[in-house]
């Protein structure tokens, strides 16, 4: 946004007076001009919002449920339906560059599309760790995520997947979040008609979920 600054004589002051006037103007303008948080969530259609209209995605329900508690935050949806692990590690430097500003948060959750397809545990494994890595590279503070296997998968399939999330999180000291879709799997009031994926009051349920972690990180940010 574009701001005219006027001359003293239009304000009727001295010029002295005028420019400690300014001089304050910025003092106080400046840091809540420079205050927004910015949060890069980093997902697949759970984060995109798959089939639901734009303010009804997580992350523009985790952005107006933190503005609605007066944080000056931003979320940016970098969500790709369909998007597997190495897709999502494939793109994450593109997504960071493309920013204007360093995330001061990152919501890491992908996955899932990994565990439908039966994917490798080594390969999940490995990406996961790989974007973690770049986040820390980057200084960037982590919630991770994790998801569940489903359970026709096999005993040892669902062990092993869903052991990868702890790990990297305690590896990167990360925060975790056990279960993106936690309170809304299994229930098909808060799913689309695919019995897979969240509805408008399904990602309620999982913003309200995740935030009081995500209030945590938030303040634990540097002033």
């Amino acid at each position: 946004m574009a701001v005219r600054i006027r001359s003293a004589r239009q304000y009727g002051v001295g010029k002295r007076l005028f420019h400690l006037l300014i001089l304050l103007w910025l003092a106080c303008a400046g840091p809540a001009l420079a205050s927004e948080r910015l949060i890069l969530a980093l997902g697949d259609s759970l984060t995109a919002g798959y089939q639901l209209p734009a303010d009804a995605s997580f992350p523009a329900q985790l952005q107006a449920a933190l503005q609605k508690e007066g944080r000056q935050v931003r979320v940016h949806n970098a969500g790709v339906s369909g998007d597997t692990t190495a897709q999502g590690r494939a793109r994450l430097a593109w997504v960071l560059n493309s920013l204007k500003q360093k995330p001061d948060l990152a919501i890491l959750a992908l996955g899932a599309n990994d565990m439908l397809r039966g994917q490798k545990i080594v390969v999940t494994q490995a990406n996961l760790d790989a974007i973690l890595a770049e986040f820390q590279r980057r200084e960037i503070p982590v919630i991770l995520a994790g998801m569940r296997a489903a359970p026709n998968l096999g005993q040892n399939y669902v062990q092993e997947y869903e052991a990868i999330f702890p790990a990297l999180a305690k590896k990167y000291d990360a925060s975790l979040y056990p279960f993106f879709l936690d309170g809304v799997a299994a229930n098909p009031k808060l799913q689309l008609a695919d019995g897979m994926h969240p509805n408008r009051a399904g990602v309620a349920r999982m913003v309200n979920g995740i935030l009081p972690m995500v209030r945590s990180s938030l303040d634990r940010l540097p002033q």
